[in-house]
């Protein structure tokens, strides 16, 4: 009885929202809420391995032979750090899973390995410092909680390695989620314009630090923030490309 009247909330609280919607945004809530009927949101709680899943193990030894022979066993290396690290470099088993999952096929040009690390600050064109996605290379159009998964799986991980408890670790898993919804929803609103120039300014971060009152972090976020400032695109361009007569080449630095 409880979960039916839980439910009943929560269908009416959404009605309740929709009513503040714009029509053309409400068409989209409904065109996206009717992918529940294949995809119902009980299909993202839980997953078991399929019977014909591919070992991880040759799906790793599968991307190796297209990578560097030589650096091969570094990349190994540092996978067997911890589980968090394990998961940095197995995108690929990862890809697979998704791939065999029930999916909205909601295609949005993804990152297509959007885990934690692989956000970072650094300063825009304009000087500002920002907040988002610092790695590309896998990118490939895919449906769009692919990225969201990953995300929110790496935030998990990270909370266990860092010896947070199972349910510390699920309230920041939830909060991501809770969060990366609610924004989508604030997005929604906003011409397409405004959403390509939207972003997460670090003034926005440290405003959020300050009222916390944890001076540590407070401390933390202002070194992060001091050494950002140098982060650009020219220096990236720098840093990994030389310039030769017949123009940049990623310079070769391996480790």
């Amino acid at each position: 009885m409880a979960k039916k009247n839980k439910k009943k909330k929560q269908e009416q609280e959404q009605s309740d929202e929709l009513v503040s919607l714009s029509p053309v945004t409400e068409a989209k809530y409904e065109a996206g809420k009717a992918f529940r009927d294949d995809v119902p949101r009980s299909s993202h709680a839980e997953w078991t391995a399929p019977a014909d899943r591919p070992d991880p193990v040759k799906t790793l030894e599968a991307q190796a032979a297209q990578r560097v022979p030589e650096l091969v066993p570094i990349r190994y290396g540092r996978m067997l750090v911890s589980p968090g690290t394990f998961y940095r470099g197995g995108a690929g088993i990862m890809a697979w899973d998704l791939a065999h999952t029930p999916t909205t096929d909601m295609r949005v040009q993804c990152c297509g390995d959007a885990h934690l690390l692989n956000f970072g600050t650094y300063a825009a064109p304009d000087r500002s410092l920002v907040f988002d996605l610092n790695d590309f290379d896998e990118t490939l159009p895919a449906s769009f909680e692919w990225d969201l998964k990953r995300l929110v799986a790496s935030i998990t991980i990270a909370a266990r390695d860092n010896g947070l408890k199972a349910g510390e670790a699920r309230d920041a898993a939830q909060a991501t989620a809770a969060r990366y919804q609610a924004r989508m929803d604030e997005l929604a609103e906003l011409p397409f314009l405004q959403v390509w120039y939207e972003r997460v300014d670090m003034s926005n971060i440290l405003s959020v630090v300050n009222e916390s009152g944890d001076a540590a972090a407070k401390k933390r976020i202002g070194k992060i923030a001091s050494k950002a400032e140098t982060k650009t695109n020219l220096g990236a361009l720098s840093r990994f490309a030389e310039k030769t007569d017949a123009g940049f080449k990623i310079k070769a630095d391996p480790p």
